[in-house]
Protein backbone atom coordinates (compact mmCIF):
# COMPACT_ATOMS: atom_id res chain seq x y z
CA UNK A 1 0.00 0.00 0.00
CA UNK A 2 0.96 3.69 -0.84
CA UNK A 3 2.20 5.27 2.04
CA UNK A 4 0.38 8.53 2.43
CA UNK A 5 3.17 10.47 4.22
CA UNK A 6 4.61 13.36 1.65
CA UNK A 7 8.31 12.35 0.67
CA UNK A 8 11.06 13.66 1.53
CA UNK A 9 12.96 14.83 -1.61
CA UNK A 10 17.41 14.68 -1.09
CA UNK A 11 19.68 15.30 -3.46
CA UNK A 12 22.82 13.40 -4.62
CA UNK A 13 21.51 10.34 -3.09
CA UNK A 14 23.15 7.15 -5.30
CA UNK A 15 26.48 7.43 -3.17
CA UNK A 16 28.23 7.26 -0.10
CA UNK A 17 26.30 9.25 2.73
CA UNK A 18 23.36 10.15 0.68
CA UNK A 19 22.58 6.93 -0.33
CA UNK A 20 23.15 5.77 3.34
CA UNK A 21 20.48 8.33 4.49
CA UNK A 22 17.74 7.83 1.89
CA UNK A 23 18.04 4.45 3.08
CA UNK A 24 17.53 4.68 6.32
CA UNK A 25 14.90 6.99 5.35
CA UNK A 26 13.45 4.43 3.77
CA UNK A 27 13.42 1.86 6.24
CA UNK A 28 11.45 4.06 8.41
CA UNK A 29 8.80 4.23 6.32
CA UNK A 30 9.40 7.61 4.71
CA UNK A 31 8.79 7.78 1.20
CA UNK A 32 12.11 9.24 -0.71
CA UNK A 33 12.59 11.15 -4.01
CA UNK A 34 16.15 10.89 -4.77
CA UNK A 35 17.96 12.69 -7.14
CA UNK A 36 21.50 11.28 -8.72
CA UNK A 37 23.40 12.60 -12.05
CA UNK A 38 24.86 9.22 -13.02
CA UNK A 39 23.43 5.80 -12.68
CA UNK A 40 25.64 3.82 -9.39
CA UNK A 41 24.91 0.88 -8.24
CA UNK A 42 23.55 2.65 -5.53
CA UNK A 43 20.69 4.02 -7.87
CA UNK A 44 19.04 0.53 -8.63
CA UNK A 45 19.59 0.02 -4.69
CA UNK A 46 16.89 2.63 -3.58
CA UNK A 47 14.47 1.94 -6.52
CA UNK A 48 14.48 -1.68 -5.07
CA UNK A 49 13.53 -0.13 -1.74
CA UNK A 50 10.72 2.19 -3.03
CA UNK A 51 12.37 5.11 -3.98
CA UNK A 52 11.44 7.58 -6.69
CA UNK A 53 14.68 8.23 -8.48
CA UNK A 54 15.16 11.02 -10.68
CA UNK A 55 18.25 11.55 -12.96
CA UNK A 56 19.41 15.33 -12.35
CA UNK A 57 22.36 17.63 -14.00
CA UNK A 58 23.19 20.67 -11.52
CA UNK A 59 25.95 22.18 -13.33
CA UNK A 60 23.36 25.07 -14.58
CA UNK A 61 20.24 26.60 -14.36
CA UNK A 62 18.52 25.08 -16.99
CA UNK A 63 19.56 21.45 -15.67
CA UNK A 64 18.22 22.53 -11.92
CA UNK A 65 14.77 24.21 -13.08
CA UNK A 66 14.18 20.77 -15.16
CA UNK A 67 14.55 18.97 -11.99
CA UNK A 68 12.12 21.11 -10.13
CA UNK A 69 9.76 20.70 -12.86
CA UNK A 70 10.21 17.02 -12.44
CA UNK A 71 10.05 17.29 -8.50
CA UNK A 72 6.56 19.16 -9.04
CA UNK A 73 5.15 16.49 -11.66
CA UNK A 74 5.78 13.63 -8.97
CA UNK A 75 4.24 15.31 -5.82
CA UNK A 76 2.08 18.07 -4.69
CA UNK A 77 3.93 18.46 -1.01
CA UNK A 78 6.71 17.58 0.46
CA UNK A 79 8.28 16.57 4.31
CA UNK A 80 11.31 18.02 3.97
CA UNK A 81 14.30 18.96 1.30
CA UNK A 82 17.71 17.35 1.78
CA UNK A 83 20.48 19.13 0.41
CA UNK A 84 23.25 16.35 -0.17
CA UNK A 85 24.87 16.99 -3.58
CA UNK A 86 28.08 17.91 -3.63
CA UNK A 87 30.57 18.54 -6.44
CA UNK A 88 34.75 18.02 -6.03
CA UNK A 89 35.99 20.47 -8.71
CA UNK A 90 39.99 21.32 -7.95
CA UNK A 91 40.76 24.34 -9.53
CA UNK A 92 43.40 24.27 -12.44
CA UNK A 93 45.40 27.08 -13.88
CA UNK A 94 43.31 28.59 -16.79
CA UNK A 95 40.09 26.72 -15.74
CA UNK A 96 39.49 28.21 -12.36
CA UNK A 97 36.41 30.45 -13.51
CA UNK A 98 34.76 26.89 -15.00
CA UNK A 99 35.90 25.14 -11.64
CA UNK A 100 34.52 28.18 -9.52
CA UNK A 101 30.83 28.15 -11.64
CA UNK A 102 30.31 24.70 -11.22
CA UNK A 103 30.86 24.60 -7.59
CA UNK A 104 28.85 27.64 -7.01
CA UNK A 105 25.89 26.07 -9.29
CA UNK A 106 25.59 22.73 -7.35
CA UNK A 107 26.21 24.00 -3.60
CA UNK A 108 24.64 27.22 -3.80
CA UNK A 109 22.49 28.28 -6.89
CA UNK A 110 20.74 24.36 -6.55
CA UNK A 111 19.53 24.80 -3.17
CA UNK A 112 18.70 28.32 -3.51
CA UNK A 113 16.42 27.71 -6.44
CA UNK A 114 14.76 24.43 -5.38
CA UNK A 115 14.41 26.27 -2.09
CA UNK A 116 12.09 29.15 -3.58
CA UNK A 117 10.54 27.26 -6.28
CA UNK A 118 9.27 24.43 -3.69
CA UNK A 119 8.35 26.24 -0.86
CA UNK A 120 4.73 25.86 -1.55
CA UNK A 121 4.94 21.96 -1.46
CA UNK A 122 7.04 21.99 1.62
CA UNK A 123 4.38 24.59 3.24
CA UNK A 124 1.22 21.66 2.67
CA UNK A 125 3.81 19.27 5.25
CA UNK A 126 3.86 19.80 8.81
CA UNK A 127 6.14 19.79 10.12
CA UNK A 128 8.39 20.66 7.30
CA UNK A 129 12.60 21.11 6.78
CA UNK A 130 14.98 21.92 4.92
CA UNK A 131 18.54 20.69 5.59
CA UNK A 132 21.61 21.82 3.83
CA UNK A 133 24.65 19.13 4.02
CA UNK A 134 27.72 22.15 4.48
CA UNK A 135 31.27 20.84 4.73
CA UNK A 136 33.13 22.01 8.05
CA UNK A 137 36.19 23.16 5.88
CA UNK A 138 33.55 26.53 5.84
CA UNK A 139 34.49 26.78 9.46
CA UNK A 140 38.51 28.03 8.24
CA UNK A 141 38.38 27.37 4.43
CA UNK A 142 41.00 25.64 2.41
CA UNK A 143 44.05 26.95 0.89
CA UNK A 144 44.01 24.04 -1.98
CA UNK A 145 40.16 24.30 -1.90
CA UNK A 146 39.28 27.88 -2.32
CA UNK A 147 36.02 27.49 -4.68
CA UNK A 148 34.99 24.08 -3.03
CA UNK A 149 35.21 26.29 0.22
CA UNK A 150 33.93 29.86 -0.58
CA UNK A 151 30.36 27.57 -2.44
CA UNK A 152 30.36 26.08 1.02
CA UNK A 153 30.34 28.65 3.12
CA UNK A 154 27.81 30.58 1.14
CA UNK A 155 25.66 27.51 1.59
CA UNK A 156 25.97 27.82 5.16
CA UNK A 157 25.02 31.32 5.00
CA UNK A 158 21.81 30.28 3.05
CA UNK A 159 20.58 28.34 5.94
CA UNK A 160 20.51 31.54 7.69
CA UNK A 161 18.69 33.56 5.27
CA UNK A 162 15.93 30.49 4.20
CA UNK A 163 15.57 30.23 7.66
CA UNK A 164 14.71 33.74 8.39
CA UNK A 165 12.46 33.88 5.85
CA UNK A 166 10.89 30.46 5.93
CA UNK A 167 10.09 31.02 9.60
CA UNK A 168 7.72 29.42 11.44
CA UNK A 169 6.71 27.56 8.51
CA UNK A 170 9.39 25.55 7.47
CA UNK A 171 12.63 25.07 9.71
CA UNK A 172 15.91 25.51 8.10
CA UNK A 173 19.24 23.94 9.15
CA UNK A 174 22.86 22.83 7.84
CA UNK A 175 24.90 19.90 9.00
CA UNK A 176 28.61 19.98 8.52
CA UNK A 177 30.56 17.23 8.39
CA UNK A 178 33.69 16.50 8.50
CA UNK A 179 35.93 12.99 8.87
CA UNK A 180 33.31 11.04 8.39
CA UNK A 181 34.00 8.54 5.83
CA UNK A 182 37.16 6.93 3.55
CA UNK A 183 37.27 6.50 -0.02
CA UNK A 184 37.89 2.13 -0.72
CA UNK A 185 41.37 3.52 -2.34
CA UNK A 186 42.58 5.53 0.81
CA UNK A 187 45.60 3.47 1.91
CA UNK A 188 46.40 3.32 6.22
CA UNK A 189 49.00 5.73 5.81
CA UNK A 190 46.81 8.19 4.84
CA UNK A 191 43.78 7.27 7.14
CA UNK A 192 46.11 7.28 10.10
CA UNK A 193 47.42 10.81 9.34
CA UNK A 194 43.62 11.68 8.34
CA UNK A 195 42.47 10.20 12.19
CA UNK A 196 45.13 12.24 13.77
CA UNK A 197 43.23 15.53 12.88
CA UNK A 198 40.34 15.48 15.10
CA UNK A 199 40.03 14.76 18.62
CA UNK A 200 37.94 11.33 19.03
CA UNK A 201 40.23 9.84 16.36
CA UNK A 202 37.71 7.43 14.62
CA UNK A 203 36.13 7.06 11.14
CA UNK A 204 32.04 6.70 12.51
CA UNK A 205 30.51 6.07 9.08
CA UNK A 206 27.59 7.47 7.58
CA UNK A 207 24.86 7.27 9.99
CA UNK A 208 26.21 9.92 12.52
CA UNK A 209 24.86 12.00 9.30
CA UNK A 210 21.42 10.18 9.50
CA UNK A 211 21.75 10.34 13.00
CA UNK A 212 22.31 14.72 12.39
CA UNK A 213 19.58 14.65 10.00
CA UNK A 214 17.06 12.55 12.37
CA UNK A 215 17.22 15.26 15.06
CA UNK A 216 17.22 18.05 13.25
CA UNK A 217 13.62 16.89 11.60
CA UNK A 218 12.61 15.63 15.38
CA UNK A 219 13.58 18.76 17.28
CA UNK A 220 10.50 21.56 16.26
CA UNK A 221 12.52 24.01 17.97
CA UNK A 222 15.98 24.56 16.36
CA UNK A 223 15.94 26.94 12.93
CA UNK A 224 19.20 28.84 11.97
CA UNK A 225 21.38 26.36 12.94
CA UNK A 226 24.41 24.40 11.49
CA UNK A 227 25.25 21.08 13.32
CA UNK A 228 29.23 20.86 13.46
CA UNK A 229 29.84 16.87 12.61
CA UNK A 230 33.64 16.55 13.07
CA UNK A 231 34.48 14.32 15.56
CA UNK A 232 36.44 17.29 17.74
CA UNK A 233 38.61 18.37 14.52
CA UNK A 234 38.12 22.09 15.68
CA UNK A 235 39.76 21.63 18.97
CA UNK A 236 43.07 20.08 17.39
Amino acid sequence: MASSLPPILITGASQRIGLHCALRLLEAGQPVIASYRSEKPGVAQLREHGATCLQADFADEAGILAFIEQVEAHTDSLRAIIHNASDWVRETPGHEADAFRELFSVHMLAPYLINLHCAPLLERSQPADIIHVSDDVARKGSANRIAYSASKAGLDNLTLSFAARFAPKIKVNGIAPALILFNEGDDDAYRQRTLAKSALGIEPGAEVIYQSVRYLLDNPYVTGTTLTVNGGRHLK
